[in-house]
């Protein structure tokens, strides 16, 4: 009794010897073979669990993460209490967002996108419209006041954050991101990325004012 052997033809694969532009075709009794689309399933799987992976990774390259939605919207600002950073005096905690609505931009001296829209809270600062406050994030202190020594610094209170720890309980995704607090310290709306002309003054200004017209500020 000899044993079966699978030739290329069972399983749908084309002979080494076959003729350039040779198609194949199932065999006629293919159906009646045992196992046969069995392997043939074995055979292609691989390459539609590739293609599943591929397609997903493709929609996550396409995907906006300013757009992520945060789950602390609506909600208290995380308890917090930061020293300032190294050469300023006010400290941020979660008892100084209470009380005014304000804006706290999570910031870190080697980030390319907060050099980037630095100069819009500068430009905030110098209107005073709104107190913004600055968690530094992993910034070494020496780092970090160089850097809003030489930008200018444009917060009320600054936050040193070394260990990342608070960024982590606010949610951060990445540097800079920047959080609009309602007077009643919750939080209400979150930036994702460096804020632009169009962002400060259409969404988070506009939001600003609705928030003090809603509520009272101490």
């Amino acid at each position: 009794m000899t044993a079966s052997r699978n030739t290329s033809s069972d399983i749908g694969i084309m002979p080494n010897d076959a003729p350039v532009g040779a198609t194949h075709r199932a065999p006629a009794d293919a159906g009646r073979r045992p196992g046969y689309w069995h392997r043939r399933a074995i055979l292609f799987a691989p390459l539609a669990v590739f293609g599943g992976l591929a397609a997903s990774f493709a929609v996550s390259l396409g995907r906006d993460v300013r757009l992520v939605p945060s789950p602390l919207i609506g909600k208290t600002v995380p308890r917090f209490d930061l020293p300032p950073v190294q050469g300023r005096r006010l400290g941020l905690s979660d008892t100084d967002l209470r009380g005014k609505v304000s804006l706290v931009n999570v910031f870190g001296s080697w980030c390319v996108a907060c050099r980037e829209e630095h100069p819009h809270l500068m430009g905030l600062a110098r209107r005073g419209v709104v107190p913004v406050h600055g968690p530094n994030y992993k910034n070494a202190p020496d780092d970090a006041a160089g850097w809003l020594d030489a930008m200018g610094d444009p917060y009320t209170r600054t936050g040193a954050d070394r260990n990342g720890r608070v960024a982590l309980d606010w949610g951060v995704y990445g540097v800079p991101e920047t959080y609009v607090v309602g007077a009643d310290s919750l939080i209400a709306f979150k930036h994702i990325g460096a804020v632009t002309p169009q962002v400060l003054e259409d969404t988070i200004l506009s939001l600003v004012e609705r928030l003090r017209r809603e509520g009272m500020e101490s």
